[in-house]
């Protein structure tokens, strides 16, 4: 018997519905706020991550699926969204004629990490872009949409919005080294990964999970310290149209993004319901990543949301109503034309119809019914071909009664 891949996994009966809640929730959403959907490659070119994510990062350097193709070139299973993204907007000249580009984009993305609560090898991520403009209204607004798309299932006490500047290339280069020095000073005190850090991207150590190091990040130099007029200005305008916005946020200048593209505005949708503090939803300004990539000087910013953290989070706080089939038709052989005829006018008027299609007693129907969560069930019969009157049962009262052909879909409608 085969099995699935460790870290993989398949989604089936009542945890698909949560899945479907969230997939209906975005979709209705997110086109309200200007944003219109992207399909994207599962396998990209290796280099697009190492130069989009970072060749410094635990991403590339220990958790993409990378392989080598016939032709010799690397191809990488997509770890994450927004450096395809970015690739699809370059490479198809999306930024012409210019204006504001707005996408979203859904699917499984892969990493090779350690598979925990709500952390998989394949998991889904929904995640959004936004192109041209560095106004801190659009910061804020991207910031509202993934506070209230994640709020509006009802999540509020299990999660803290968080935000954070981290700078621009004017004056982080300045806090760099301020963070090297004191580094440097408890260097014996840093995990092996961030000795390593140390010199190639000490802003990583900010975001190390090692204990050791989050206490000797906790009298570490804070970015918020260090920002340009600029850099600050942009910051103040941003907190104040959270506050217009009607967003909850707390500053957390522990948030950081290591790569130089990274700018400004970065935010976490925070949970502490799945263990250590985890984001489930998470965003940046990223205004050097286009031209990074080899399209022209365009700023961005974007977020994504982890799919299966949030449908954890949703178990916790609701549990969904179990799908029911709205009616289970039992037809004899010989009238098996008259039970398709009616469940295809069923089905034409938007109700959920399950067919038996290996009759045996009267009894094993009405089991197989109740198996499947039906709400009535229909009897086609002889009694019935001959009277005209089909018999409905409620499988939640018991009750059983006569009705007309005509009238089943007028009383499904009304009951």
């Amino acid at each position: 018997m085969f099995k699935k891949v460790k870290g993989f996994r398949d989604i089936f009966g009542d945890d698909i519905r949560y899945w479907h809640l969230i997939e209906d929730s975005f979709k209705k959403l997110f086109p309200t706020f200007g944003y219109e959907e992207i399909k994207l490659p599962i396998l990209e070119k290796t280099e697009l991550f190492v130069r989009g994510i970072g060749d410094t990062t635990d991403i590339v350097e220990k958790e993409m699926f990378t392989f080598k193709d016939r032709d010799g070139s690397y191809l990488s299973l997509r770890p994450e969204g927004t450096a395809s993204v970015v690739r699809a907007f370059i490479e198809n000249k999306l930024y012409e004629p210019p204006a504001i580009r707005k996408y979203y984009y859904y699917g499984p993305m892969f990493r090779r990490e350690r598979p925990q609560k709500g952390r998989f090898r394949q998991f889904y991520q929904i995640g959004i872009e936004a192109f041209g403009s560095e106004s801190p209204l659009l910061d804020a607004e991207i910031i509202f949409l993934l506070y209230k798309f994640l709020n509006d299932f009802d999540l509020k006490d299990f999660l803290r919005m968080e935000i954070n500047s981290i700078g621009c290339p004017e004056c982080r280069p300045k806090y760099r080294d301020k963070l090297i020095q004191y580094f440097k000073n408890n260097y014996e005190d840093l995990c092996e990964d961030c000795k390593r850090r140390l010199e190639k991207n000490p802003l990583r150590i900010l975001d190390c999970k090692v204990e050791s190091c989050k206490v000797i990040v906790k009298d570490a130099p804070i970015i918020l310290d260090n920002l340009c007029d600029v850099c600050d200005n942009h910051f103040r305008k941003l907190k104040s149209y959270l506050n217009q916005f009607g967003v909850e946020y707390n500053v957390n200048p522990y948030i950081v993004r290591g790569l130089d593209y990274y700018v400004r505005t970065a935010f976490e949708m925070v949970t502490d319901k799945l263990g250590a503090s985890s984001a489930v939803g998470a965003g940046g300004r990223y205004d050097g990543l286009i031209k990074e990539l080899g399209g022209p000087d365009i700023p961005g910013i974007g977020f994504a949301i982890g799919v299966d953290r949030l449908v954890e989070l949703i178990k916790m706080k609701n549990e969904l109503k179990k799908d029911e089939v709205d009616i289970y038709i039992i037809t004899f052989e010989e009238f098996t034309e008259v039970g398709i005829n009616i469940s295809n006018e069923l089905r034409d008027a938007g109700f959920k119809v399950n067919l038996g299609y290996d009759l045996g007693s009267i009894k094993s129907e009405m089991k197989k019914a109740n198996r499947l969560n039906s709400r009535y069930v229909l009897i086609i019969g002889e009694d019935e071909i001959s009277s005209g009157k089909f018999t409905l049962k409620d499988m939640n009262s018991g009750e059983q009664f006569k009705i007309n052909r005509d009238e089943i879909i007028k009383f499904l409608q009304e009951n």
